[in-house]
């Protein structure tokens, strides 16, 4: 027999504010049709002035919960990754316990920019297998509307804002790839390409700062990367790409996505796409798009999921599940 962390609850969150493409033709020199063909993005939501990170991922994680069939009573920690945290402390993660009415267990933030949601759910399944904890509630939450240069037409129109959370589970398994739940994991960073994806303001500069992006050289690193991951994780789990259900990527770029499953010998039929309706939601694209695609009827119990992610950093890694 064998531990394994198990997605028994799954949800999202998107604020009501809908933005189109056609909404940035007003003030940028760009227009729907460059940012369809270049990113495959049509719209994506904004944040109100009055909605936090902790807002969203708050009411993400009563929606895993409620898929669950759980209450926060049933929860010993909370994982969160975003970058766009409410405050400089304390964490967002404390934020969602209090408000989830979460009074034992502990709560943390993992910052790991676009690949938070991998690093916080490679953690997550850590603290379960290891016996620290039994349901780990994992929330990916952003509002990098807050951080864009609206006069940047190469960055702030493949943005938006949103939350997903899962709920995860410790339950015996065989040890077998059989299995349900998380059977393999692999982390990467590398601080040398720092100044390919950054904010330029932070504490130490008392300034927010805004997104900056080399987006030819992050394209050409996150294909090779993102590939090499995946297949290192189903390695690691003892399985290969013919094995897989679905690839549920890190919704950044229509062509990184493509690219990848390219590489990974998968059409794009066992890909769950949702960059068109949400743009990139940083760490919170993973948790929202297997949301949506078991909304949509596409992810089944069993069925075998890659999740791929890169981001600032860089940072990039990947987890093999069933689900």
């Amino acid at each position: 027999m064998a531990g394994r962390s198990v997605v028994v609850g799954v949800g999202h969150y998107l604020p009501e504010r809908v933005v189109p493409n056609s909404e940035f033709e007003k003030t940028l020199d760009t227009t729907d049709e460059w940012i369809k063909t270049r990113s495959g993005i049509e719209r994506r939501h904004f944040a109100a002035e009055d909605e936090t990170t902790s807002d969203l991922a708050t009411n993400a994680a009563l929606a895993a919960l409620s898929d669950a069939g759980l209450t926060a009573d049933d929860i010993d920690a909370i994982v969160l990754a975003t970058s766009t945290a409410d405050l400089t402390f304390p964490s967002a993660a404390t934020m969602v316990q209090a408000r989830l009415g979460m009074t034992k267990g502990f709560a943390f933030d993992v910052q790991a920019v676009c690949a938070g949601f991998v690093f916080a759910l490679s953690n997550a399944n850590a603290l379960i297998v290891s016996g620290q904890a039994k349901r780990v509630l994992v929330i990916g939450a952003e509002t990098f509307s807050r951080i864009m240069d609206w006069t940047d037409r190469s960055t702030c129109v493949l943005f938006g804002d949103g939350a997903g959370a899962v709920v995860l589970e410790a339950q015996e398994g065989t040890g077998t790839a059989e299995d349900r739940g998380i059977l393999a994991t692999d982390l990467n960073s590398d601080g040398r390409y720092k100044d390919l994806l950054y904010v330029d303001g932070g504490v130490s500069t008392q300034s927010t700062g805004h997104l900056r992006m080399q987006g030819n050289q992050v394209f050409r690193h996150a294909v090779e990367k993102l590939t090499k991951t995946a297949e290192t994780a189903l390695e690691r789990a003892g399985l290969s790409s013919s094995d897989v259900d679905w690839i549920v990527p890190h919704q950044a770029n229509i062509r990184i996505i493509q690219g990848t499953a390219k590489k990974m010998n998968l059409p794009m039929e066992n890909v769950v796409v949702t960059v068109q309706d949400h743009g990139n939601t940083s760490a919170a694209s993973i948790p929202l798009a297997l949301s949506v695609g078991k909304q949509r009827g596409q992810i089944k119990p069993g069925d075998l999921i890659v999740t791929e992610a890169i981001g600032g950093g860089l940072a990039w890694g990947a987890v093999v599940l069933r689900w």
